[in-house]
């Protein structure tokens, strides 16, 4: 029994590291590519043989704006997602609002219309208001991306914040406001990163907006500037793949600093 447990043991193992190997592998070749100098996609060797910077160096010195505006875009939208979507889950999670599950369920409803319909609409409103080829105008439409999702998700943690450690707040002098933001954000605060991050990934991976909104290179994303880079460089495989793993590092920098905020629990920051 025991030799059967340890063969079962061993296979699923082996069949982990296998379904890892396959998962990883794009991320390899991207990485690989990159680092082997001139490199044609029928000449890209399994192991770089000779390591060069060279792609990196072009990818910084065509895509660098391009890099920089895109986190300014998606720390952007965090901040207007943040700030909208945390006083809206306190009052459904806490006021007893009619209709508010109807609200929450009408909110998750909002993810399902297809992006072209709602980024054709923006930009009929962002021509008339000025706001086309805008960092306002593209922090406001990817705030948007990630405001349902935030909502939700901070409403589900803001539920199960006490009513008597809010009441206890009013007691002592505070209003509303005050115990929301002394109170119920502190207890939040695995909820609110982990919301931010989320919405940090929808922004900065965003494509559609940053296609549609931008008429002009003056606010051009990584999103965008990799399609136009692939366009104009396709015989340059090294550079285009440089390019992609810079734009990847941010976000697999925050999830693995973020990680460790999103499986704590909720009440951690009541603790202080």
């Amino acid at each position: 029994m025991k030799r059967f447990s340890s063969l079962r043991g061993a296979w699923n193992t082996t069949a982990a590291l296998l379904i890892l190997v396959f998962l990883l592998f794009p991320v390899y070749w991207m990485l690989n590519t990159a680092l082997q100098p001139e490199t044609s996609i029928t000449a890209t060797e399994w192991f770089p043989t000779s390591v060069s910077l060279s792609n990196f160096d072009a990818a910084i010195g065509s895509q660098g704006k391009s890099l920089l505006t895109s986190l300014i875009v998606a720390l952007g939208a965090v901040v207007v997602c943040l700030a909208l979507a945390a006083p809206a889950a306190y009052g459904l999670a806490q006021f007893g609002l009619r209709g508010g599950r109807s609200i929450v369920f009408t909110t998750l409803i909002t993810q399902m219309v297809p992006g072209i319909v709602i980024a054709n609409a923006l930009y009929s409103a962002y021509a008339e208001l000025g706001l086309v080829n805008s960092y306002l105008g593209l922090i406001l439409a990817d705030a948007s991306l990630g405001l349902p999702f935030s909502i939700v998700l901070l409403r589900a943690f803001m539920v199960s914040v006490p009513g008597e450690v809010i009441e206890a707040a009013l007691v002592d002098g505070a209003n509303r406001f005050t115990a929301f933001v002394r109170i119920v954000l502190p207890m939040s605060r695995n909820a609110l990163i982990t919301a931010g991050l989320f919405t940090f990934l929808f922004a900065w991976s965003d494509f559609m907006f940053a296609l549609t909104l931008n008429t002009t290179d003056d606010v051009k994303p990584i999103t965008l500037g990799i399609y136009q880079f692939v366009g104009a460089h396709v015989s340059d495989w090294g550079a285009v793949m440089a390019t992609a793993v810079l734009s990847a590092v941010p976000a697999a920098v925050l999830l693995v600093l973020a990680q460790k905020y999103i499986a704590a629990g909720i009440s951690g920051g009541s603790i202080k």
